[in-house]
């Protein structure tokens, strides 16, 4: 008899813990994670282009005269690799120029063909670069045509209107030791705006 009153008053004692059925625990509510900020994508100055410059050059020399200023203007081409924010690039250019040397009459800076490696930083649609590269110019001094190899450092600028056009300028500077045997070092510097377009 005592048995079956303690199992009665253990069951009463359970009893109001299942009256309720069994407790439920809600689950907090999933945080879903910050969405990541859109960044644009930089411009693309990957490719092939072409385009034209016209400038000023500055000519003068360590001796016999062969100074003079004047206009020059040409085309050029190259190839660009966007590495990210930094752009690589080789170019070849040509420009006609109409140089006076002013040593005598008919004296004159005739042309200058360059091939160039320049790397540069992208802001924006813009390109800001320095460049190195050889250089080779032609000259008519005393009747006679004279050629020789030199190098060429400067900076340059870019800017891209779209996909395919962009607009700029470039200030170059020019050595030339011992101008063709001649004993005479020739210096230029040459400002030039520049058009390309990008394949």
């Amino acid at each position: 008899m005592k048995a079956i009153a303690a199992l009665l008053a253990t069951a009463a004692l359970t009893v109001p813990a299942f009256a309720g059925g069994p407790t439920v625990v809600a689950e907090e509510p999933a945080i879903a994670p910050a969405p990541a900020p859109i960044v644009a994508p930089g411009r693309d100055w990957s490719g092939a282009y072409v385009g034209a410059q016209l400038g000023y050059g500055d000519v003068d020399s360590s001796g016999a005269g062969l100074d003079g200023y004047g206009w020059l203007g040409g085309i050029h081409a190259g190839y660009r690799w966007d590495l990210g924010n930094w752009v690589a690039a080789t170019e070849l250019t040509y420009d006609k120029a109409d140089i006076d040397l002013g040593a005598a009459a008919g004296d004159k800076l005739d042309d200058v063909l360059a091939l160039k490696l320049s790397a540069g930083y992208e802001i924006g649609n813009s390109l800001v670069y320095g460049t190195v590269g050889a250089a080779q110019a032609t000259a008519s001094v005393g009747g006679v045509d004279l050629k020789d190899t030199g190098y060429l450092y400067g900076v340059g600028f870019d800017y891209a209107v779209n996909d395919r056009w962009t607009v700029g300028g470039e200030l170059l500077e020019h050595k030339f030791d011992n101008y063709d045997g001649t004993g005479v070092d020739v210096g230029a510097t040459t400002l030039k705006a520049k058009v390309g377009l990008r394949f």
